[in-house]
């Protein structure tokens, strides 16, 4: 997945879909509620005349942090719920192709249990590669 190993083709099916649905706990009473992405974006001054891509790779580290450990880490099942919420049209339709299944083992074969930045970048990174979306994105016409 990440070039930090060989990933080896598996025969096993993989899914980032969970069995069961995972609900996201309670807020506890007293604790502050996160600061919307949109919002937490805005506050960044550097951002604020900010490319396209600048503001989408920024948006994509705070969706990261959000969701992270304390350590900055995300278990194995927080990133699947993540791209699960996050990145459905990217992965929509993608169980079944063989590439995907092999990015999916290889997450599900990481010996840490745990994922930071840099692997889940790279996650996004091949997810997108090989998503029906991206196709559709490069065949769209950009001029008027």
């Amino acid at each position: 997945m990440c070039g930090c190993k060989a990933s080896v083709p598996s025969t096993k099916h993989y899914s980032v879909n969970p069995a069961s649905p995972q609900k996201s706990p309670p807020a506890a009473a007293g604790m502050p509620k996160r600061m919307p992405i949109a919002k937490q974006l805005a506050s960044i001054k550097a951002l604020e005349k900010g490319s396209d891509l600048e503001k989408a790779v920024a948006t994509a580290a705070l969706v990261y942090n959000n969701a992270a450990d304390p350590e900055g880490k995300l278990s194995k099942a927080e990133t699947k719920n993540l791209l699960q919420t996050q990145f459905l049209s990217f992965i929509q339709g993608q169980e079944n192709k063989p590439k995907y299944q092999e990015v999916i083992s290889s997450l599900d074969e990481e010996t840490e249990n745990k994922i930071d930045f840099e692997d889940f970048m790279i996650l996004l990174v091949s997810l997108t590669l090989m998503s029906d979306l991206l196709q559709e994105i490069k065949n769209m016409k950009t001029t008027k």
